[in-house]
C-alpha cells in the first residue's frame, strides 16, 4: 500500500464526502498468508490445478482478504487510529485475482454526533469494475481524548 504511515481524524474533523483511497496489488504471498491466518485453505485460493477447473479459471483471493483492505483504510487513513469498527456490510460483486490492483475507497456518508458514529461507503475496484462494496459503521474518538492535531500524519 502507498502513502504516509497513517492519518488520524477526530469526530469533529470529519465531514460528509471526505474520501480516502489506497491501491494494493494482490500477491500470491498475500493469499497464502491470509489462508494461514484465517484457516481457509480452500483450493480455489491455493491450488492452480484445482482453480483452473472452476468458473474463475484460476486462483482468486479470499473475499474477506479483499474486505480486510477496507479495514486498512478505516484503521490507518479515514478515520484512522482510534476508530473502532462496529459493523460492516459486504457485497461481493466479482473475483479478485493474484496480480490484480485493487483500488479501495471509503467515503464519509453519515455522521451521528450521539455516540460519535460515522457511516462510510466502501468500495473495491479492479480494472474499473466494482468487485466489492458495502458500508462500515465506526465509532470515532473525540478530539479531547487523544490530544493530536487534526489530520496529522504520523511522524517518527
Amino acid at each position: 500500500m502507498s502513502g504516509a504511515p497513517f492519518t488520524s481524524y477526530f469526530f469533529e474533523d470529519l465531514s460528509l464526502g471526505m474520501r480516502e483511497t489506497i491501491m494494493k496489488t494482490v500477491m500470491a504471498d498475500d493469499v497464502v498468508g491470509f489462508a494461514t491466518l484465517s484457516g481457509d485453505h480452500n483450493p480455489i485460493h491455493l491450488s492452480d490445478h484445482f482453480a483452473r477447473k472452476t468458473r474463475f479459471g484460476g486462483r482468486i483471493a479470499h473475499g474477506l482478504y479483499t474486505a480486510s483492505l477496507i479495514s486498512a483504510v478505516l484503521g490507518m487513513r479515514l478515520p484512522g487510529p482510534g476508530a473502532v469498527y462496529l459493523s460492516q456490510t459486504l457485497h461481493f460483486r466479482g473475483p479478485v485475482r493474484i496480480g490484480d490492483v485493487v483500488i479501495v475507497s471509503v467515503e464519509v456518508a453519515e455522521l451521528t454526533p450521539e455516540g460519535r458514529r460515522c457511516r462510510l461507503a466502501c468500495e473495491c475496484i479492479v480494472d474499473g469494475k466494482v468487485v466489492l462494496d458495502g458500508e462500515a459503521l465506526v465509532m470515532v474518538p473525540p478530539r479531547r481524548s487523544l490530544g493530536a492535531t487534526k489530520g496529522a500524519p504520523a511522524t517518527s
